[in-house]
């Protein structure tokens, strides 16, 4: 028997806020530059709106910077100042950190300073966590403190949450995607508008795409950092910077890109982590994937990550990969998960690398060299040279099969022509074997441009 009930009346949500309210989080912010101006503007411009989803006002109470009179301007008169940024982490009156600076040296120090003084942390930056994220996760842990990252790998894209939260059912076969939007818009402008390398990078340089010094992201060292990240959440592995085999894209030529095209391809830096059967792998490097897979349509300086789990199957992130408030989206997220967690004990938070501590274990690496591909090969011959005598000896000795072969007399060329090569999978140590017999065949123009191709499947 149902039992009528008295209906109570509804107290909207709003008539409650003032009695669920906590005290602020209080924030101090190291540095005030593109990440540290860009969450300050976001927070105080959204102040409200965060307040009702945290539960709690964030408010950063104090920022350390070089330049105090150009600090001034920019924030609010009760911020309170410093060029000491020692000062703000010891200062006992903050709850959380925002690291800001960059880099792995002072950053590091200030960092384990202010774990050490009961602070949480907040940091987009993926060298330091990368380089030193063992011993700042271990003195978290030891301390009760939460170490917060989102910003550091693709920016807009929650992928470490989807990792950490959304994928927790999976076992993971691999994670691959375009992580860095440098070289991400320098290979768009080379494919869309048919620019050479270097004068793609003046474009992103000029655009704010690209550092003056961009060493880092075209040499894949900044897609390197954000591999190993995703690599521990994925498969409960320590950081192992140190084990990715990293390639940039100095090497990718114009002509590659359009061949590339002409052959149903996109040329794209790839990071990857994989799981296979005798290990991990752990790469960065250019690839041509299939126009067909959706990595091929990411463009501009975008990121995007696709993750293939057992149960989920595949699924795919996409968002801005670089920016001031495009980072602070993800910082600020940070700081609301802080505020939402922090009273809870740390054995019942979100684990730093998705994975509890005890259960976190070495595995395997494996080598590059020991895992099969496909690959592109472009032989520059003598004009003239219509096709390469003895290609199927040498294809047969280095036990390699063709997918694809073509001829293109390059018009307006006078000097050579190319031949293309599409192989089936197969051993480093045979494509080696190709590369250097066809090398030393007449009419061979140089070395053997390789590249490899990535299935995604």
């Amino acid at each position: 028997m149902y039992q009528n009930h008295i209906a109570k009346p509804f107290n909207h949500p709003s008539a409650l806020a003032s009695a669920t309210i906590q005290p602020p989080l209080r924030v101090g912010l190291l540095g005030l530059g593109t990440v540290g101006g860009g969450t300050y503007r976001v927070l105080r411009r959204n102040a409200q709106l965060i307040a009702d989803r945290a539960g709690r006002h964030i408010k950063i109470c104090m920022v350390a910077v070089r330049d105090l009179e150009r600090a001034a301007v920019l924030v609010d008169g009760d911020v309170v100042l410093t060029d000491d940024p020692f000062q703000l982490v010891q200062n006992p009156n903050l709850d959380v950190i925002v690291e800001s600076i960059g880099g792995t040296t002072i950053a590091r120090e200030l960092v384990m300073l202010s774990i050490a003084a009961g602070k949480h942390v907040v940091t987009a930056n993926k060298a330091l966590l990368a380089l030193h994220g063992t011993e700042i996760f271990s003195a978290a842990c030891a301390n009760g403190m939460m170490v917060a990252y989102e910003g550091a790998v693709a920016v807009t894209i929650p992928i470490i949450k989807a990792l950490r939260e959304g994928l927790t059912a999976n076992r993971v076969n691999w994670v691959a995607g375009i992580i860095n939007g440098t070289t991400n818009f320098v290979l768009s402008e080379m494919d869309s508008n048919g620019l050479d390398f270097d004068t793609a990078l003046k474009e992103a340089q000029r655009k704010g795409y690209a550092e003056q010094a961009p060493t880092f992201d075209v040499d894949g060292i900044d897609a390197a950092h954000k591999l190993a990240l995703l690599a521990s959440n994925a498969f409960g592995i320590p950081l192992q910077f140190d084990c990715v085999h990293v390639e940039g894209i100095r090497a990718v030529e114009q002509r590659d890109v359009e061949f590339a095209k002409r052959l149903g391809f996109s040329i794209k830096l790839l990071g990857v982590a994989q799981r296979t059967a005798r290990g991990i792998s752990l790469r960065v490097h250019p690839a041509l994937i299939a126009s067909s897979n959706l990595l091929a349509h990411v463009e501009g300086s975008m990121n995007a990550v696709m993750v293939h789990g057992d149960a989920a199957g595949l699924t795919m992130y996409y968002g801005a990969g670089a920016g001031a408030e495009q980072t602070a989206s993800a910082v600020i997220a940070d700081l609301v998960d802080v505020s939402r967690f922090m009273g809870l004990a740390p054995q019942n938070r979100v684990p730093y690398l998705a994975f509890q501590e005890s259960a976190m274990a070495s595995q395997p690496m494996v080598a590059l060299a020991d895992i099969c591909f496909s690959y592109y090969l472009r032989v520059d011959l003598c004009r003239g040279t219509h096709g390469l005598d003895g290609l199927a000896p040498l294809l047969e000795v280095a036990d390699v099969q063709l997918v694809q072969s073509e001829l293109l007399e390059n018009p307006g060329t006078s000097e050579y022509a190319t031949l293309l090569l599409l192989t089936a999978s197969g051993p480093q140590q045979n494509i080696d074997a190709l590369v250097t017999s066809i090398e030393q065949q007449a009419g061979v123009l140089g070395p053997v441009k390789r590249m490899r191709i990535e299935c995604l499947d």
